[in-house]
Parts: C-alpha cells; sequence; structure tokens
C-alpha cells in the first residue's frame, strides 16, 4: 500500500472575483487618474491660450483698422479751417456785390467751387458735418460758448453756429461753437435715435 500525497490545495487566484487589489494596482489607478486630472489641466490651458492669441489676433486687427481709419484725422482738421476761410472769403462777397461786378462774381464762382471739392474730399474721409442749429445742445458734439434769453424755444437749444462741428467715422473731429437758449420750455425727453446718427449730418 503506497502513501497517497495530499490534494493540491490551490490558492485564490488574484484576478479571481472580489480578490482586494494589489498595491501595484493600487499605485497604477493612482497615476492613471493623476495623469488624466494633468491632461485636463493642460487642454484647458491651451485652450485658453488659443482664445488668447485668438483675443490678441482681433485686437490688432481693430488697432490696424482704426489706424487706417483715423490716420487722416490732423490733416482733415487742419484742411477744416481751410474750408472755414473759403466760407468767410464768400460771405464777404454778398450776392449784390457780385451782381454789379463781373470780377468778383467770376471770383466768388471760382472759391465756391474749390470749398466744395474740399468738402467732397473731406467727405470721402468719413467726415461729416455735425447738424447743429435748432438741435438740443450735446456736450459730446458741441462747445458752448454763450447762453442767451430766449423763452420761444426750450431751454438748452443751439441758436446759433460760430463754427461748424465735425466727426469723422464714429469720433469727434471738431466740436462745434454754438450759442444755447435759456429761459424757455423745458425740453420734453426725445425718443433714442439710431446709435452714432444723432444730430450728424450725412452730407458736408
Amino acid at each position: 500500500m503506497t502513501n497517497a500525497e495530499p490534494p493540491f490545495e490551490s490558492t485564490p487566484s488574484q484576478d479571481a472575483p472580489g480578490a482586494a487589489p494589489t498595491e501595484w494596482e493600487i499605485n497604477a489607478q493612482q497615476r492613471i487618474l493623476a495623469l488624466e486630472a494633468q491632461i485636463e489641466a493642460l487642454t484647458k490651458d491651451k485652450l485658453l491660450a488659443l482664445a488668447e492669441a485668438e483675443n490678441a489676433g482681433k485686437r490688432a486687427d481693430k488697432r490696424i483698422s482704426d489706424n487706417a481709419k483715423y490716420a487722416v484725422s490732423n490733416i482733415a482738421k487742419a484742411l477744416l479751417q481751410v474750408a472755414d476761410n473759403l466760407s468767410r472769403a464768400l460771405l464777404a462777397a454778398p450776392p449784390e456785390s457780385r451782381a454789379a461786378n463781373d470780377t468778383l462774381k467770376n471770383l466768388s464762382t471760382g472759391v465756391e467751387l474749390t470749398e466744395r471739392e474740399l468738402h467732397t474730399i473731406l467727405e470721402n474721409q468719413g467726415v461729416r458735418r455735425v447738424t447743429s442749429l435748432d438741435q438740443p445742445f450735446d456736450p459730446n458734439l458741441h462747445n458752448a460758448i454763450q447762453e442767451v434769453e430766449n423763452p420761444s424755444v426750450p431751454s438748452g437749444t443751439v441758436v446759433q453756429v460760430f463754427q461748424e462741428g465735425y466727426t469723422i467715422h464714429d469720433r469727434l473731429l471738431r466740436p462745434a461753437m454754438v450759442v444755447v437758449s435759456r429761459g424757455g420750455p423745458k425740453r420734453e425727453a426725445p425718443a433714442q435715435p439710431a446709435a452714432g446718427t444723432a444730430g450728424v449730418d450725412t452730407k458736408i
């Protein structure tokens, strides 16, 4: 009779259901979670960097566009003084004087044509005259140099313009020098006009 070997007792497999994870598995899982968090953070940083780069590009494009639009502001303002002098020259030659003198008439016609051409050039550069007379005083467009009693119009009405004001695109190029009324009835609040159109003439 031979001695029978004891039956082989197998140890539970680590892959068996319900088996506790090993230390290596726990460390690996923690490493995976840490890497996933790092990837998410890097992805957010990348998206933020891309958004900032896009915004920086838009700001740069706007600066370039504004520089192009308003590059002529200084020379346009200087040309307005020339236009003012042409208008004063025409005022010095009233129609009755022109009718009595052919030389003065021809000279005035030439000045008028020059003035009209100058205004056309300014208009092509985005320069527009501000409509001021009989309009409510607007500190964004007008510079009041005097107030006068005038009960026939609402208080704060522009009743005289000494110097025309102008805008270039959506910016004020030169404020209008005006006389404003006082002593009249209170002005009723008007309906809000379309943005950028209040008090601005579309033609010079």
